[in-house]
């Protein structure tokens, strides 16, 4: 265990989430931003928090050396062209599905649970700004960013459309932020329709998506 902290107390969170299968999920527990604060080292990380970094670090220690369920989720070893076909198929195109859909289905629960306290007012206005920022910064990804990248082309020369795109990744997890403060953190009544749990089951399912998509970039594919 003492040689494992040393290992991880030296790592910061971007670096560990793409080293270790399941790091992930042991931060999005404890609420640990990896991906757009991936820069930070884990006792920077916890401080100011009531976390207790040594349960983070038994956390970490106590996963399973590959993933139980058989996930292909890519890794620092994985080659640039495979991780940005990852990225493009099971995010970026997710994501064109997903938002639409949440737009709805936050529209038809602000007309319908208006009087409710828990109603998130104003979700729909705010999921119809981020889709609006998405597209467009995909978009720029797919047909600019990810060619010069696939070609190997170094860092140095991609410098500027990769800071422009982890700026755009800090403005994603502030809108995340937003929805949580929106919905109460995704608190529902109890006499929540169907259409209000769909809708908070999808927009947890999007913060999933959209963290460990910026992780992917900004801590593995940008870094090379």
């Amino acid at each position: 265990m003492n040689k494992f902290a040393e290992e991880f107390d030296t790592m910061t969170l971007g670096e560990i989430a793409a080293k270790v299968p399941g790091a992930t999920a042991v931060f999005r527990r404890h609420d640990l931003d990896f991906c757009c604060a991936g820069a930070q080292r884990l006792d920077q990380a916890v401080a100011g928090k009531r976390i207790d970094k040594d349960v983070i670090l038994g956390e970490l220690a106590s996963l399973p050396k590959t993933a139980a369920n058989g996930d292909v989720f890519p890794n620092d070893t994985t080659d640039t062209p495979t991780l940005i076909n990852y990225i493009v198929s099971r995010f970026h195109e997710e994501h064109r599905q997903q938002l639409p859909e949440l737009i709805h289905l936050a529209g038809k629960v602000e007309k319908v649970h208006a009087d409710n306290p828990l109603c998130p007012k104003g979700l729909e206005k705010l999921l119809h700004e981020v889709f609006s920022e998405l597209l467009p910064h995909m978009d720029k990804e797919e047909n600019i960013l990810f060619p010069m990248l696939a070609k190997g082309m170094s860092r140095d020369l991609a410098a500027g459309p990769i800071a422009m795109m982890e700026s755009e990744h800090e403005d994603h997890g502030r809108a995340l932020l937003a929805i949580r403060k929106l919905t109460h953190g995704g608190k529902l009544p109890k006499e929540a329709c169907n259409s209000w749990r769909a809708l908070y089951r999808g927009l947890a399912q999007l913060e999933e998506d959209l963290v460990r998509h910026i992780h992917l970039e900004n801590n593995i594919l940008f870094v090379r």
